[in-house]
């Protein structure tokens, strides 16, 4: 596998940010790309520093894309940056010109971890046109759903985001996913660790999607928040985004 570092302007943030991409070689494309999402206190580089993501990539025709989200979970804020567009509008497009891709719906995927757990499904909801599948582990599906404590040394933070009652909003992937025909509806899998203090949110937004009639894919494994749990299961999601992008696998 090659690695580029991409240092790229994007509009939406109205600033310099970066991605790494981790391409095929000695393969013929187009290729199809899979976005992977970092967590809250990470950047663009930590996918390839804490797992070993390339390896487990080998010979494979895909494209991962891993961009820099800074705080933001992948949302453009009421007060700050918009990363939600520029994730589906700037980066994607730069990464569409860039590189020899599928450009459709049908050669994108989204996955990541807690943040971009969230981000992911939460992308690939409000854009399924753009995406036809996303995968979240240990995702903090509640944002954007629940109102964040007035305790909570972040609250100020993430209201900057969402807003004080953010419930029902568009960030709410609750809402998102009711709101979306049955015909239009991403492909879904989601995984946490039972030794996780995100678990109670995995477990009501898989018992939601059952209610609604969404079918997903949802896995609890021994583990925590940790590295060590997502390295282990990100081969999973491999797995599960090369499938729905129709990569054969060995």
């Amino acid at each position: 596998m090659a690695l580029c570092e991409l240092k790229y302007f994007s509009l939406a943030l109205g600033k310099a940010t970066a991605a790494n991409v981790i391409l095929p070689e000695r393969q013929p494309g187009p290729f199809p790309v899979l976005y992977l999402l970092h967590g809250l206190s990470d950047d663009y580089s930590i996918w390839q520093r804490r797992t070993n993501i390339e390896r487990y990539l080998h010979g494979l025709p895909l494209i991962v894309v891993m961009p820099d989200g800074g705080r933001g979970f992948y949302c453009d804020a009421l007060q700050g940056f918009a990363y939600e567009t520029a994730m589906v509008r700037d980066l994607v497009e730069f990464i569409d010109n860039t590189f020899n891709t599928r450009a459709q719906r049908g050669g994108r995927a989204l996955a990541g971890l807690s943040m971009g757990g969230y981000g992911a499904v939460k992308l690939a909801l409000q854009y399924p046109e753009k995406f036809c599948c996303a995968l979240s582990h240990s995702g903090a599906m509640a944002f954007g759903h629940k109102s964040m404590p007035d305790e909570d040394p972040r609250a100020d933070e993430f209201r900057r985001i969402v807003g004080k009652d953010a419930g029902g909003g568009p960030n709410d992937m609750f809402v998102l996913s009711q709101q979306l025909e049955a015909a239009n509806r991403p492909a879904l899998r989601i995984d946490c660790g039972t030794e996780d203090f995100l678990l109670e949110d995995n477990r009501d937004f898989h018992a939601h999607l059952e209610k609604i009639g969404y079918a997903h894919e949802y896995q609890e494994f021994p583990g925590g928040h940790t590295w060590d749990y997502w390295d282990e299961h990100v081969r999973e999601a491999i797995a599960f985004c090369a499938r729905h992008l129709e990569i054969e696998t060995n």
